[in-house]
C-alpha cells in the first residue's frame, strides 16, 4: 500500500535497495554446513544447500577403462613394499567413506597431517582362516553401526568415521592382494562457515566414547520411525490405487516440509503394488520431481520377500517392513516445498485395494534459496546400449531448468532381472558441474551398495548401504520375482553437492557389455537455479585468449599438441570404437604463469578449474592471489594433484604374496582438476590475478623407478564463482 504511493523513480531506487538487502541477507543467512558427524546429527538438514563444499570419490579402477584385477590394486605410486599409495592429498578436508573389500590391503595407514594412523581389520593377522566376528582395530575409533567389516556386510569393510585433515592426507595398503576400495572425500572453500573447525584425526589418543554415542544411537534407528513430531501436522486416509491412470493422495499448500510418507498395503497385494508409481510434484512445476516404481523408490526392487523377513529394507531414510498381515513403506527424506506439494499413485494395471497413508509435515522457514527439491529421476534400462555408460540422472534440462544447485544423495537399482551377479562388475562414474573427468569414479556396482564379492549372493540391508532382494542364482530362484537383484546407497555425511548440474552414470558389467535389464532411481536434491556460475575462460595456446587475460608464463614451453581422451570407459568394444581421441593444445611450465580472471563480484569464493595433460606426475603448485592492481600477491595454498596416466599394479594372486612392481600406462591424458580459492579474497571484487608457481616433487613410481619427466601441465583454465541461487516467487 505504501509503495503505491511512491513516484517511479523512487520506487524503483527502494526496490533495488531492497533486493540488494535481500540478497545481503540471504548470503548472511547460510548456515554452517554440517561437517563430520553433525551431518547426521543434523540429517534434518539433507535438503540444504552446501555453497562451497565439494565431494570426490577416488578408487582403485582400472586405469585403462577395462576391469583389470575387478578394478583393485592400481595404485599412484609405492614408497616401500608395504605402503602402497591409494588416495593422497594436500589442503584441509574431511574423509566421510572408506570401503574396502574385506581385509585386504589390512593394516591400511591413515596418514593425517604427517602422522601414520595405522588402521587394520581382526582378521588381518590371520587372513587365511579370517575371524567371523571381526572388527575394525582400534574398535574406539570405528565403533558399529557407523563402521562394518564384511562380518556384517557380506564382502566389504566400510568406514563411515570421519576423518579430518587440516594440511595434508595419505591412504596407503600394507598388503596388494585384491587391493581394492574407494574413497569419500570433502574439500571446502576457505572461508566457507562450517558446523565447527576442521582438527587433526588420530587414533592415539582414541576418541572419547561420548563423541559417537548420540550418532550411533541415531543409526541404529534406521527401520523405526526418525522424523521429527513436535510441531507437526499429521494426515492420512485409505484408498484403491486404481489399474490405470492416478488417484491423488495428498494436495497440500505450502510452504512445509514433508518428513514422513508412509505407505500400508494387505501382503497379498504386494506383487500387484511394487510396480505402481509415486508421483509427486512440488510448487505446481511443470513436471513431477518424483515418478518411480514405489517398491524401488522405498529401496526395493520388488516386494516379494523369499524369507519371510521383518525388514526387507532397514535402511536409514527409507524401509520396507513385513508385518503378519501387512506390508509398510516408510520414506524420511525432508521434502520441502514452498506453495504446493501434490502427491499420486500412478497404475500399473492392477487395481490395489487397501491403501493406507499418512504423511506428516513440518512448518517451513528457511528462504528458498537456502534449500532444494527433493528428487527420485527413474530410467528403465531394458536393453543397456553397449560400450556406453547408462545415464541415470543428468540434471540439464530436468524439468526445463538447464542449471541445478544442489546434492547428490544416493540410489537405488535393479541390476538383473535374471539373478545374474556378474552385472557388478560395472563402475559408477560421476560428473558434476561441467567437469569431464568423473568427479567420483567407483570400481564396482556391488562395492557402490556396499558389498563385496557379490556379497556372497547373501541379501543384506544397512543404514546406508544394501542387497534387499534377489536369490543367490537363477536356479536358486523361487519365482520370477525371486529374479529381480536390487542395491541401493544412501548418501548422508557423504553426499556430493553440485552447483551447476549433475550427471550420474554407471557402467554395465566390466566394460560395459551386459545385456541385463536394468532399473534406476536416482535420489538428489535440487533448485533450478545455479550456486556455481563461469565468469571467465582461458585457453591455453590461443595467441589471442592469452593476451586477453595478460597470461604471462617465461620458462613455459611452446604450444603442443595433445591428441588424446578423458577417462571415460574402453576404447572399444567387440571392435567398435566407443571413445575416439580428441585434439587440444597447452604448454607445460616449470617456473611461474600467471593470468587475470573476470569474476561476479557477489561471489563467495572460486572454484578454479585446470584442463591438463595427467601424462606429467605428480603436478605440484603454490597458487597465489592479487586484486587488479596486483601490488600484493598472497600465498593461497598448495594446487596438487597426485599420480598420473600411468600407475603401479600389484596383485599377487596369493593373499600375503610379495609386492608387485607392473607399470601400466592408459592412453587417457586429458584431466579436468579443481582449486578452491577462499571468499576473503574474491569477494567484492570483478577480477583477480593468479599466479601458478611449480613445485618440483622428485619422487619415482616405486623406489628404483625412474623419475622422469616434471612439469605443470595447462590446456584451459575455468573461474567458476559460487554464488547465492536466485529465484523467482
Amino acid at each position: 500500500m505504501f509503495s503505491a504511493q511512491l513516484n517511479f523513480p523512487f520506487r524503483g531506487i527502494l526496490i533495488c535497495a531492497l533486493l540488494a538487502t535481500s540478497a545481503a541477507r540471504a548470503s548472511a543467512q547460510q548456515q554452517p554446513i554440517p561437517v563430520g558427524l553433525d551431518a547426521y546429527r543434523q540429517w534434518g538438514r539433507w535438503d540444504e544447500q552446501r555453497i562451497g563444499m565439494r565431494a570426490s570419490m577416488r578408487s582403485t579402477y582400472d586405469r585403462r577403462g577395462g576391469n583389470e584385477g575387478a578394478d583393485a590394486s592400481h595404485f599412484l605410486y609405492q614408497l616401500s613394499d608395504d605402503f602402497n599409495v591409494t588416495l593422497d592429498l594436500e589442503g584441509p578436508g574431511i574423509l566421510m567413506f572408506s570401503r574396502f573389500n574385506h581385509w585386504h590391503g589390512s593394516p591400511w595407514h591413515f596418514v593425517v597431517d604427517g602422522k601414520d594412523n595405522l588402521v587394520e581389520e581382526a582378521s588381518t593377522a590371520d587372513p587365511l582362516h579370517p575371524a567371523h566376528d571381526s572388527t575394525f582395530l582400534p574398535v574406539a575409533s570405528f565403533p558399529s553401526p557407523l563402521n562394518l567389516t564384511w562380518a556384517a556386510t557380506n564382502g566389504a569393510d566400510l568406514i563411515w568415521s570421519p576423518i579430518p585433515f587440516e594440511h595434508s592426507f595419505q591412504m596407503a595398503y600394507t598388503r596388494t592382494h585384491y587391493g581394492t576400495g574407494y574413497y569419500i572425500f570433502d574439500q571446502f572453500v576457505p572461508g566457507t562457515s562450517l558446523s565447527h573447525p576442521i582438527e587433526s584425526w588420530s587414533t592415539n589418543p582414541a576418541p572419547d566414547p561420548e563423541e559417537f554415542k548420540d550418532v550411533l544411537d541415531l543409526i541404529s534407528k534406521s527401520g523405526s520411525d526418525i522424523a521429527p513430531t513436535r510441531g507437526a501436522h499429521e494426515v492420512s486416509g485409505k484408498l484403491i490405487a486404481p489399474a490405470n491412470g492416478s488417484v491423488t493422495v495428498a494436495d497440500f499448500k505450502g510452504p512445509q516440509t514433508i518428513r514422513a510418507l508412509v505407505f500400508s498395503i494387505p501382503r497379498d497385494q504386494a506383487a500387484a503394488f511394487k510396480n505402481v508409481h509415486l508421483r509427486i510434484t512440488w510448487d505446481k512445476r511443470a513436471q513431477p520431481s518424483i515418478e518411480a516404481p514405489i517398491a524401488l523408490f522405498y529401496g526395493g526392487g520388488t516386494l516379494y520377500n523369499r524369507d519371510n523377513r521383518e525388514f526387507l529394507v532397514k535402511a536409514f531414510p527409507v524401509s520396507i517392513r513385513f508385518s503378519a498381515d501387512r506390508i509398510s513403506l516408510a520414506c524420511y527424506f525432508p521434502m520441502p516445498f514452498f506453495k504446493s506439494a501434490v502427491i499420486e499413485l500412478v497404475g500399473a494395471d492392477q487395481a490395489v485395494s487397501g491403501v493406507e497413508w499418512s504423511v506428516r509435515t513440518l512448518p517451513l522457514s528457511e528462504p528458498r534459496s537456502q534449500l532444494g527439491y527433493f528428487h527420485a529421476t527413474y530410467h528403465d534400462f531394458p536393453t543397456p546400449t553397449p560400450g556406453e555408460d547408462m545415464v541415470l540422472l543428468d540434471s540439464r534440462g530436468a524439468e526445463g531448468a538447464q542449471d541445478w544447485s544442489g546434492s547428490f544423495v544416493g540410489t537405488s537399482f535393479i541390476f538383473s532381472h535374471n539373478a545374474n551377479l556378474e552385472t557388478l562388475e560395472g563402475d559408477p562414474r560421476f560428473f558434476f558441474d561441467d567437469s569431464l573427468t568423473p568427479q567420483a569414479q567407483g570400481t564396482g556396482t556391488e562395492e557402490w551398495g556396499g558389498g563385496g564379492d557379490y556379497w556372497g549372493g547373501m541379501n543384506m540391508s544397512l543404514p546406508f548401504a544394501g542387497h534387499p532382494v534377489g536369490a543367490r542364482s537363477a536356479q536358486a530362484a523361487v519365482n520370477e520375482e525371486d529374479k529381480i537383484e536390487s542395491a541401493y546407497r544412501f548418501l548422508l555425511g557423504d553426499l556430493m553437492p553440485f552447483g551447476k548440474n549433475a550427471v550420474i552414470r554407471l557402467e554395465h558389467g566390466g566394460v560395459n557389455e551386459s545385456t541385463e535389464h536394468y532399473e534406476t532411481v536416482a535420489y538428489w536434491y535440487g533448485l533450478p537455479s545455479p550456486s556455481l556460475v563461469v565468469t571467465d575462460q582461458l585457453q591455453i595456446g590461443d595467441t589471442a585468449d592469452e593476451q586477453a587475460h595478460g597470461y604471462s608464463s617465461p620458462q613455459a614451453s611452446a604450444p603442443y599438441v595433445i591428441s588424446s581422451r578423458y577417462e571415460w570407459g574402453v576404447n572399444s568394444l567387440n571392435g567398435k570404437e566407443i571413445f575416439p581421441e580428441t585434439e587440444d593444445r597447452g604448454r607445460t611450465t616449470k617456473g611461474v604463469s600467471e593470468f587475470r580472471m573476470k569474476l561476479r563480484n557477489d561471489n563467495l569464493g572460486v572454484l578454479l578449474r585446470r584442463k591438463l595433460d595427467y601424462a606429467f606426475a605428480d603436478q605440484r603448485a603454490e597458487v597465489y592471489i592479487a586484486d587488479a592492481s596486483k601490488r600484493k600477491w598472497k600465498l593461497v595454498g598448495i594446487w596438487y594433484l597426485a599420480g598420473s596416466n600411468t600407475c603401479v599394479y600389484s596383485n599377487p594372486k596369493e593373499e600375503l604374496g610379495a609386492t608387485e612392481h607392473k607399470v601400466e600406462i592408459s592412453n587417457r591424458r586429458f584431466r579436468d582438476d579443481e582449486f578452491l580459492i577462499g571468499r576473503a579474497l574474491t569477494q567484492g571484487r570483478k577480477s583477480i590475478w593468479i599466479r601458478i608457481k611449480f613445485t618440483m616433487l622428485n619422487r619415482p613410481l616405486f623406489p628404483g623407478y625412474p623419475v622422469g619427466e616434471r612439469a605443470w601441465s595447462e590446456i584451459k583454465y575455468t573461474a567458476y564463482c559460487f554464488v547465492i541461487p536466485k529465484i523467482g516467487r
